[in-house]
């Protein structure tokens, strides 16, 4: 067997010590005889897997008990509609566009009030995070929005936007988990698993019980409301139990590692070897202004379409795949998650300075 290192920026590389747990557990999960995949979601197996997976996560990012954690589906996107769903009481919310999925977000709030984009990098081709010092907050917002670790343009929020009495929401799909995060700054927290804890079809919601209430926009599905979720203990219909399993075995590879603080040392140790190389380089640039600079997600080019496809495609046949950018900007990106090991980035970058030698 062969496993290449994959760059991509989701559904992305998981860590191979749970992929083998899994594969082990794969016909007989702890004895039962079956598979998670075949397991009843009321059974006490189950009951026990999505318990350990909550207190796990609550453990690692330190949750306070007045939030609740919910496991769901649909994706990030779906939140992009039921965050206004839930939130908009006033029907007004403000909104940080830093890049294609905060403008994903953006064009979805509108159909259900009033979004004011409030700061916007989309001047630059979203390679910055905007100035957030004099942020004007519409004083009848119900909440602002912000899209932590952009995906496809390779920033990240350093710090957060300074929201008073304004409940903050944020979408942390490709950074969740990388580094400690004081949930207690935010109302609302949520994230696609794909890039960093588990396999597509779940998303994590992180909720303030207060925000949590019957008091949703009309016609809002039952399905779509958090308090359904949160009443059933995200247990209201069957939901992707084999991605939960898996997610809650990725939080016990991040517990046993030694937590966020350790985990984020690592990301800035991989994110280091990959920056200091494009920042000497003469073929390959970043495009990222350094202060906004990704931890997990670090596009560049070389400024020719040609040597950038040349490049992907020498790389890939030296087992170093999904290098492409998102297909809205070209060039090459290099999702650098959690999951992926620091001899993955050093590969990396020795295959770059060895092909900067051969095409220079």
């Amino acid at each position: 067997m062969t496993r290449v290192f994959n760059f991509s920026a989701g559904p992305a590389v998981l860590p191979e010590e749970v992929l083998k747990e899994a594969a082990e557990e794969m016909l007989d999960y702890d004895v039962t005889g079956m598979s998670v995949m075949e397991m009843s979601h009321r059974s006490k197996a189950f009951e026990k897997i999505i318990g350990d997976a909550e207190q796990d996560l609550r453990d690692l990012l330190n949750i306070p008990d007045n939030y609740k954690v919910l496991f769901l589906q649909g994706g990030a996107s779906q939140q992009f509609a039921m965050v206004p769903m839930n939130l908009m009481k006033n029907r007004v919310a403000d909104y940080l566009n830093t890049g294609q999925w905060a403008k994903k977000a953006i064009q979805e709030g509108k159909i259900y009030g009033k979004i004011n984009v409030i700061a916007s990098s989309e001047d630059k081709t979203y390679t910055y995070i905007p100035d957030m010092k004099d942020l004007k907050i519409s004083e009848d917002a119900d909440y602002v929005y912000i899209c932590h670790n952009n995906t496809i343009y390779g920033t990240r929020f350093t710090e957060l936007p300074e929201t008073g009495d304004k409940i903050l929401v944020a979408d942390m799909s490709s950074d969740f988990l990388s580094e400690p995060v004081d949930v207690s700054k935010y109302g609302l927290i949520f994230a696609g698993a794909q890039k960093n804890v588990g396999p597509a079809g779940v998303v994590v919601v992180i909720i303030r019980e207060d925000l949590i209430t019957d008091d949703v926009l009309p016609g809002t599905p039952t399905m779509l409301k958090y308090k359904t979720q949160a009443d059933n203990k995200s247990l209201y219909n069957t939901p992707p139990a084999y991605g939960i399993y898996i997610c809650g075995k990725v939080f016990k590879w991040l517990k046993k590692l030694g937590g966020l603080e350790v985990m984020k040392k690592i990301n800035e140790e991989k994110a280091a070897i990959l920056y200091d190389y494009l920042d000497s380089s003469k073929m390959f640039k970043g495009t990222v202004v350094k202060k906004d600079r990704s931890l997990m997600n670090v596009p560049f080019v070389t400024g020719l379409e040609e040597l950038d496809k040349k490049f992907t495609k020498e790389a890939k046949e030296a087992g170093l795949v999904n290098l492409e950018g998102h297909r809205s900007v070209g060039g090459m990106r290099a999702s650098i998650y959690n999951a992926m090991p620091m001899k993955g980035v050093k590969a990396l970058v020795a295959f770059m300075e060895k092909f900067e030698e051969g095409n220079i």
